[in-house]
């Protein structure tokens, strides 16, 4: 049986070179904390992967603060800034990632901020005039958080005008980059955002590891406690091997960033030409069947199937040996529907299944074929 793996915004597979890096780093079991020469070789080759980060964003080096990954990276900035800075508002959108919507509802639950949802117009980007009305609401410390690009819907944001806007009334703003940081070129000294998430899963590296972007004496303390590792920040011994992969799937990234986007942008733009020409019905959401509008990783697909044979869909692929998605993988559990696609989609649209299928430098065109084929059978079965 043939298999193809178009879940990319889920996770991506790990670059041989990245599992070579990790390989030998492992034979480097010194602590990084240790003063001792087996300790100073693997702080060295940590500093080294912080260097490397922060030369592909022009951010400096202690601005990095490597974390288990994205959700860890959004929950110590977002925690922290309420905590520290004495944010007393958060704006953001209902379609944000749970790592961010589940934080800020908690924190709005315990009476420790408040929420202001950004209203979204039909396709789910966020309106601008009243982002601007509400950081005018009144004249508390406000944090701006929208992601840069939606994992389920693929949206993309023109993140440097929301921050421009958002400092025009002395807001702080963070961005969960997880969709974007390794996919997209960067220079946060470009324009003035304080805060941004990435994880290394997402371009090519291994799980588990990712890094948040905090602006130079931006104010906050540690989010745990028990060490002086990340700059005081984040106590715990650093995972040696995972930071090195990090560096690796980073450099890999952006090396060969326009090469692999243009590759990647191919195979998009030839699954929305099939689509369009084999499936009648079937509409694409949010701007995700816009190249300009939207990451060129990934697409999210309505299907004109029945409530019914709908039931079935993710399985009867998987059962041809399609990896896709509903939604995003971290809600893959849940029997709730994407909490992103009932924002912008109909009713009407919401009885029927949405599919995400992402897109990677592993894939190949008859990768595309396939999928299409199997998608026909399965709707005019």
């Amino acid at each position: 049986m043939k298999h193809v793996y178009l879940d990319n915004a889920a996770t991506t597979q790990i670059h041989p070179n990245v599992i070579a890096k990790m390989q030998d780093a492992l034979g480097t079991y010194g602590n990084p904390s240790s003063t001792h020469s087996f300790g100073r070789t693997a702080k060295t080759a940590i500093e080294s992967a912080r260097k490397t980060i922060a030369k592909y964003i022009n951010a400096q080096p202690s601005e990095i603060i490597f974390t288990s990954g994205g959700t860890e990276a959004d929950n110590m900035i977002i925690r922290c800034a309420v905590r520290d800075l004495n944010v007393k508002t958060i704006i953001t959108t209902r379609i944000e990632h749970h790592a961010v919507l589940h934080t800020v509802e908690e924190l709005e639950q315990k009476g420790l901020i408040q929420l202001l949802y950004v209203d979204l117009d039909e396709y789910g980007n966020p309106d601008l005039v009243h982002l601007e009305a509400l950081l005018q609401k009144d004249e508390s410390k406000k944090l701006v958080s929208l992601m840069h690009v939606n994992n389920e819907i693929g949206n993309k944001i023109d993140l440097e005008e929301i921050t421009l806007l958002s400092k025009k009334y002395g807001a702080l703003v963070h961005s969960d980059t997880v969709q974007s940081l390794g996919h997209f070129n960067w220079d946060v000294k470009s324009f003035p955002i304080d805060f941004l998430a990435a994880a290394a899963h997402k371009f090519h590296g291994p799980k588990g590891i990712g890094f948040a972007f905090i602006r130079k004496n931006s104010g906050l303390s540690c989010m745990i406690s028990g060490g002086s590792q990340e700059r005081g920040l984040r106590a715990g011994t650093e995972s040696f091997h995972n930071i090195v992969g990090l560096e690796e799937a980073f450099i890999h990234a952006y090396d060969n960033l326009d090469e692999d986007k243009k590759y990647v942008e191919g195979l998009k733009s030839y699954f929305i030409e099939m689509v369009n020409k084999e499936i009648p019905g079937a509409k694409f959401n949010g701007h995700s069947g816009d190249l300009d509008k939207s990451t060129y990783t990934l697409v999210n697909v309505c299907l004109p199937i029945s409530e019914a044979k709908s039931m079935l869909l993710l399985f009867n692929l998987d059962m041809k040996g399609i990896a896709c998605s509903k939604g995003s993988a971290c809600q893959s559990g849940s029997d709730a529907g994407s909490h992103v696609l009932t924002q912008v989609l109909s009713a009407e649209d919401m009885k029927k299944p949405s599919v995400r299928f992402s897109f990677s430098t592993y894939n190949i065109k008859e990768d595309i074929d396939y999928t299409i084929g199997v998608l026909k059978d399965i709707i005019e079965a």
